[in-house]
């Protein structure tokens, strides 16, 4: 499944039993020799009773994720489309909220259904953070001028003049290894477009160069209310998309809107 181009390869881990997820995203996601994708993610059941579901993320490089917005998507379509397993697992015919646990909290998805069909899925991110509580290495070579924001992963948003004129695979993996960030960080380059449109480009950590990012998305809709580049309401444009973003002041609660679609179906081989 893809959400604005972010892919990931989706198992329900209901009904199949994944021992070493890390080593099954490496594999699967290799774009020449497996399936390829952004990574691997995990539905299953939830372990709490204030959740519904479950998600589980691994990147391309097999290390696991805390959140993924473009995947909480697609899970939520699948979960009320195509969920396997037994009819106490499916998702209700008309319901339109789902619970849905992650490593960084809950997340509620609300569905946008036509005709028995998922057309787009609204998140509610929760608040963002605004320090960044890793450790600080002192180096030579100073971080560039940009915003820090978590969105249950680390994103650190940089505007530039050009974001077309960035080299983003050469700058994205340098400051993603920053001594700033030791548990490595997720890094945007954007550019204020006419209006509340915002060019946005990502280096993901532990996947490299993504046609999209949920939460980079919502970090950089932040960082652009934050610096005075947009007010609570972004669309934000990115090489796969577009996410509308919306940074509510009654809660602080960050919404993000967007599309998931089914790519195919397939099986594989567990490596």
């Amino acid at each position: 499944m893809q959400g604005c181009g972010n892919d990931y390869i989706y198992v329900d881990a209901s009904v199949y039993d994944i021992k070493d997820p890390s080593a099954v995203a490496r594999a699967w996601s290799d774009r020449h020799k497996g399936i390829g994708s952004d990574g691997l993610v995990l539905i299953g059941r939830s372990m709490i009773p204030q959740a519904d579901y479950s998600m589980r993320i691994f990147n391309a490089d097999g290390s696991e994720a805390m959140m993924c917005g473009n995947a909480s998507r697609c899970v939520g379509k699948y979960l009320y489309e195509r969920s396997q397993g037994s009819e106490a697992w499916r998702v209700k015919s008309g319901e339109t909220v789902i619970r849905l646990q992650t490593l960084s909290g809950i997340k509620l998805l609300y569905l946008h259904i036509v005709d028995g069909i998922v057309e787009s899925v609204t998140v509610d991110m929760g608040e963002p953070l605004l320090e960044n509580d890793q450790q600080f290495v002192p180096c030579g070579e100073a971080l560039p001028a940009g915003t820090f924001v978590s969105m249950g992963n680390p994103h650190y948003v940089i505007f530039v003049d050009d974001v077309e004129a960035v080299d983003v695979a050469a700058e994205g993996f340098k400051l993603e290894n920053h001594p700033a960030f030791p548990e490595r960080c997720n890094i945007e380059f954007a550019t204020p477009l006419e209006g509340v449109v915002i060019r946005t480009r990502v280096w993901e950590r532990g996947s490299g160069i993504t046609q999209a990012c949920g939460t980079g998305a919502c970090a950089t809709a932040v960082a652009a209310a934050l610096t005075g580049e947009a007010g609570r309401t972004s669309h934000i444009v990115m090489d796969g998309g577009t996410l509308d973003i919306e940074w509510r002041e009654t809660d602080n609660h960050v919404l993000m809107t967007g599309p998931a679609e089914f790519v195919f179906d397939g099986e594989a081989e567990i490596p």
